[in-house]
């Protein structure tokens, strides 16, 4: 996965919010997909199989066997939210008055919110499937927040169906994207409300977009 350094030829631009549990990705993609003009989004974490959440409950901390099949999942979810965005976008071109063309600069975005902790779970999530007729690009925004603070919101948290105790050892898998080698930003967690958060990402992934779409 790299950088795009020329206009992407897909419409769609696939955002994808991550970071681990107690970084506030869900609450910080859902808000951040009203921005992007009310775009689709999606909670990886609703796509888990029944089996990964009671190892969660229990404790037990996911392995890359429990990992991939899931995030397969994901990603064809995001290209299923491409396809409609995008078919929906070309409904309404066709239905705009006079016939006008379609503005290809426009953008068209799909958010989802999804741990994507090692590099190689972001570049399956990233890179086409021929099989899928892959409609979009992919850049993610690192929700980076400290470890006295995630401890603190997850010793607060209630309903969610990942132990805290599990914490170490997200930590531990997390490799932090590099925005130099990676399609990715960051922004800060701690200490900020969830409304900067969301500023910081908006401003971050527009300026990124426009350098790196049609």
């Amino acid at each position: 996965m790299r950088v795009q350094e020329t206009y992407s030829e897909f419409p769609v631009r696939a955002v994808i919010v991550m970071g681990v549990s107690g970084s506030g990705k869900s609450t910080v993609g859902a808000r951040l997909a009203q921005q992007l003009g009310n775009a689709p989004f999606i909670d990886a974490d609703s796509l888990h199989p029944p089996a990964n959440i009671a190892l969660m409950k229990s404790g037990t901390a996911l392995t890359d066997s429990n990992r991939w099949p899931w995030l397969k999942l994901v990603r064809e979810e995001i290209e299923k939210k491409s396809k409609s965005v995008l078919a929906s976008s070309d409904a309404s071109s066709n239905r705009s008055a006079g016939g006008e063309a379609r503005d290809e600069r426009r953008l068209l975005y799909v958010v989802c919110a999804c741990s994507a902790l090692k590099r190689s779970y972001r570049e399956l999530l990233s890179r086409g499937d021929p099989g899928l007729g892959w409609t979009h690009d992919t850049v993610f925004v690192f929700v980076d927040v400290s470890k006295r603070e995630l401890s603190r919101r997850l010793a607060l948290r209630a309903g969610h169906f990942m132990d805290p105790a599990l914490l170490d050892s997200q930590l531990e898998t997390l490799e932090a994207p590099s925005v130099t080698r990676e399609a990715a930003v960051v922004v800060h967690g701690d200490g900020a409300a969830v409304d900067e958060v969301v500023a910081d990402a908006w401003q971050q992934i527009r300026g990124y977009v426009s350098k790196n779409s049609l």
